[in-house]
């Protein structure tokens, strides 16, 4: 697969009516001969035109200026153009006209009945939209638009689309009807049923509108479907991108795999030539400035094993996070250094699967390490001796790049996170794992700390985290975010399961406060159970006595 070329801009709009039954989205079926899905469902819509973005066209949106259209499409420029476009594909293929007149009143089904000889000519470029606008003295309604979601056609398809999907509820009265040209058929279909037609086998749907109509499905009536969009904020790119196993098969992934971010960042030109499988002793180059080595102790506490990160891209490097003391992780990091020197070794704390192999790595190369004195409690690693103490804050101009380490005390109270200033790529250790939430193991864990480093991390810009183990995780702040929300949902359970069972003890509460994770798990949650316990006590919301746990009353 080659660099691919730009994918052409599009609009599609899904057209939501009421019914006694709930909302119906209007599909329509493309043409078996198209090029581009043949015989699929699909919303209306297509590629935007350059009449979309004549000024003619663009005067005749009403409540919208371009400037604000296009922060919302995350672009410098033209995003008005795009309202425009889901206006015209609607009326084009699905002969469903959203515009008001001068005063602002709907368009009424008998005008733009008689409109419909417009549609062809539309269609086949003989007219523009811009002219049915102004002959008719109408105006799209951009608040009626709403920005829904944007989706990108991956690399390699015969043809690629930067489309951005819109919702609107569809004008009363009009039932509208396919083109008979670019689409062979039309129906109005409840969300879910679409879905199940689908999963029969007895319609195509392609994902981003099959996640499309899964999103509006549990909504009781459009208007509510619409308001919720409206309100949701800030809609993130799905950017299909194919990527090659150890094998060298290739696949296709979405946003929602834990690999997604990891292939965009190291796979930029969406060559689809990097490897997606993270495999222990074997470098993977992230970028130019950082190669991944992965160590031989993959766990259920430490996923695919623990990652170790060599920085730099002249003779010195840095080693972030030497890993456990296997020699052949070891002889794994000095080979992908390739002949060059490790000068220095930083440690994001110092639990047995982080911090061990860096006496190993010293003894060899003669490299500083750096990080934070061991605590006195937890499961610690008692070889490690700092040579040089890290700072909170402190700037670190080492190998050719500068690391600011940021004290992200929580999940071990020695905690560091390091910053790749030239990339902005956040080493979090076990701060922020890929996948899972971390254990927070009182003493030296503490969930009161440890979500206040997470809120830390949101006064950062980074692009992109670089955890201990797992795949990189894209998206910090929203990651950020989730976890947060994770816990404290995590925490108003265990209050909750103290409130309704009385007096419990520890290990009453784990069967309850996790009877969503499996039981094997138990033990290890009830760790992390007893600092959302001893945040509780700390803030007065519940009171201890002996091993049993109470509702604070006040």
């Amino acid at each position: 697969m080659t660099t691919q070329a730009e994918p052409r801009p599009a609009a599609t709009i899904i057209l939501l009516r009421d019914t006694p039954g709930g909302p119906e989205a209007f599909m329509l079926q493309r043409t078996p001969s198209a090029v581009f899905l043949p015989g699929a469902y699909v919303f209306p819509g297509g590629a935007l035109d350059a009449t979309d973005r004549d000024a003619r066209a663009l005067s005749r949106v009403r409540g919208l200026a371009d400037a604000e259209a296009s922060a919302q499409l995350g672009m410098a420029s033209g995003g008005l153009a795009h309202w425009v476009a889901a206006a015209r594909e609607c009326f084009e293929e699905a002969g469903i006209l959203i515009a008001v007149d001068a005063s602002g009143a709907p368009v009424a089904p008998e005008r733009v009945a008689a409109l419909a000889e417009w549609r062809e000519p539309l269609n086949a470029g003989k007219r523009v939209f811009a002219e049915l606008l102004e002959r008719e003295d109408l105006y799209v309604p951009a608040a009626e638009i709403v920005y829904f979601s944007h989706w990108i056609t991956a690399a390699g398809r015969p043809r690629r689309f930067n489309t951005r999907f819109f919702i609107a509820r569809a004008p009363q009265g009009q039932d509208g009807a396919h083109d008979e040209s670019e689409t062979v058929h039309s129906f109005w279909i409840a969300p879910r049923e679409a879905l199940a037609r689908f999963a029969r086998g007895e319609i195509e749907i392609i994902f981003p509108t099959r996640t499309s109509l899964g999103d509006v499905a549990h909504f009781t009536t459009a208007a509510a479907a619409v308001e919720h969009v409206r309100r949701a904020g800030r809609v993130e790119v799905n950017a299909a991108v194919w990527a090659l196993d150890h094998e060298g098969s290739k696949r296709l992934f979405r946003r929602a795999d834990p690999q997604y971010f990891e292939i965009h960042w190291c796979d930029p030109a969406e060559t689809g030539d990097t490897c997606f499988v993270i495999q222990p002793g074997v470098p993977k180059r992230l970028d130019a400035l950082v190669t991944r080595i992965t160590a031989p102790n993959p766990g259920f506490m430490t996923g695919p094993g623990t990652n170790s990160y060599l920085v730099g891209q002249g003779e010195d490097l840095a080693l972030i996070d030497p890993g456990p003391a296997i020699d052949d992780h070891v002889d794994a990091v000095l080979a992908a250094a390739a002949g060059r020197r490790i000068r220095w070794v930083l440690c994001t704390h110092t639990h047995p699967d982080h911090s061990p192999a860096a006496a190993l790595i010293q003894a060899r190369t003669g490299a500083t390490v750096l990080g934070r004195p061991r605590p006195e409690h937890g499961n610690q690693d008692h070889t490690f001796a700092p040579g040089r103490v890290v700072e909170d804050g402190e700037r670190l101009a080492i190998a050719d790049v500068t690391l600011r380490a940021i004290h992200t005390p929580g999940h071990a109270s020695n905690h560091l996170c390091y910053l790749l200033e030239e990339t902005r790529m956040l080493f979090t250790g076990d701060h922020v794992m890929q996948g899972s939430t971390v254990v927070i193991n009182p003493p030296d864990g503490d969930m009161r700390v440890y979500l206040a480093s997470l809120e830390r991390l949101l006064a950062e810009d980074a692009a992109i985290f670089a955890p201990g183990h797992g795949y990189l995780v894209g998206a910090p702040h929203k990651e950020v975010k989730r976890l947060i929300a994770h816990r404290l949902a995590r925490e108003a359970k265990v209050a909750a399961a103290v409130e309704k069972l009385g007096r419990p003890t520890l290990d009453e509460l784990v069967p309850v406060v996790y009877d969503d994770v499996h039981p094997r798990a138990h033990p290890v949650a009830a760790r992390s159970l007893a600092a959302h316990l001893a945040k509780l006590v700390a803030e007065g919301k519940v009171s201890v006595a002996g091993v049993h746990y109470a509702t604070a009353r006040t």
